[in-house]
């Protein structure tokens, strides 16, 4: 028995980098692919959040919120931090009511795939990635296990660590994270402090493939764009780190 193919581009992490969001979606164009899907965490970020709510609104994608979009919605700690503040006060009416309807995970069950943001159960833990009081380091084989718990789809994707990777779990199905188009390094203190740097500020994406047999295979992309530009806002809005982050990919 076959099933018919199908391309799906899968982005994430955009963080109100419309400039970035823009060149992956014109790479996107040239590669024929059949849907493109949002992970999440699209608007968070000191750099251009109503503009990109409407062009993602725009769009006919299957789109999750990730823990961002629940922070923007007033989900987290109180106060808000400065990025979701920002993002709040910029957003209308018509931006907030779009992402109060979204979620944070998905099965799409005719084609075999499961999508979240974080992990299948919580839009805020690392997925791929373990921080232990030493840093960041890949998940073992057991913990990306005991995160994907009993999700049985052939091709399971999530956002959040601005991470790029591809695994297999432990029954053979593809695991996949197209890495952040909008932030390619950040900084965080939960649960311990600790950083991810790509080491170049190309926005990523990914594109997710099943072919005849059914089997789902994968690339990792990285798309540069005018990355300047949005740093240079980013110091205008009085945040040097992330301008620094959108230069090169690194913390400063």
């Amino acid at each position: 028995m076959t099933t018919p193919p199908l391309r799906i581009a899968f982005v994430s992490d955009i963080h109100g980098n419309l400039a970035a969001l823009e060149a992956v979606v014109a790479d996107i164009g040239r590669r024929g692919v059949d849907r493109t899907v949002n992970l999440g965490d699209s608007l968070s970020g000191p750099l251009l959040p109503r503009e990109t709510a409407r062009f993602l609104m725009a769009q006919d994608w299957l789109q999750l919120a990730g823990n961002h979009e629940r922070y923007v919605l007033g989900g987290g700690a109180l106060p808000r931090e400065p990025s979701d503040a920002y993002a709040h006060a910029m957003l209308g009416t018509a931006e907030l009511d779009w992402l109060r309807t979204l979620t944070h995970r998905h099965a799409l069950a005719d084609d075999d795939a499961f999508l979240c943001h974080g992990t299948p159960v919580h839009d805020d833990v690392y997925f791929f990635e373990t921080v232990t009081p030493q840093g960041l380091r890949a998940a073992t084989a057991d913990e990306v296990a005991a995160r994907l718990g009993e999700v049985r789809a052939a091709l399971v994707c999530c956002g959040h660590t601005h991470t790029p990777r591809l695994l297999r779990s432990r029954r053979g199905q593809l695991l996949l994270n197209p890495g952040s188009v909008g932030l390619p390094a950040y900084g965080d203190a939960q649960p311990w402090p600790h950083a991810v740097e790509n080491g170049a500020p190309d926005a990523r994406y990914a594109i997710a493939e099943r072919g005849d047999d059914g089997r789902w295979s994968a690339e990792l992309l990285a798309v540069p764009y005018d990355h300047e530009a949005m740093a240079v806002l980013a110091e205008q809005r009085a945040r040097p780190e992330w301008a620094h982050a959108l230069r090169w990919g690194r913390l400063p």
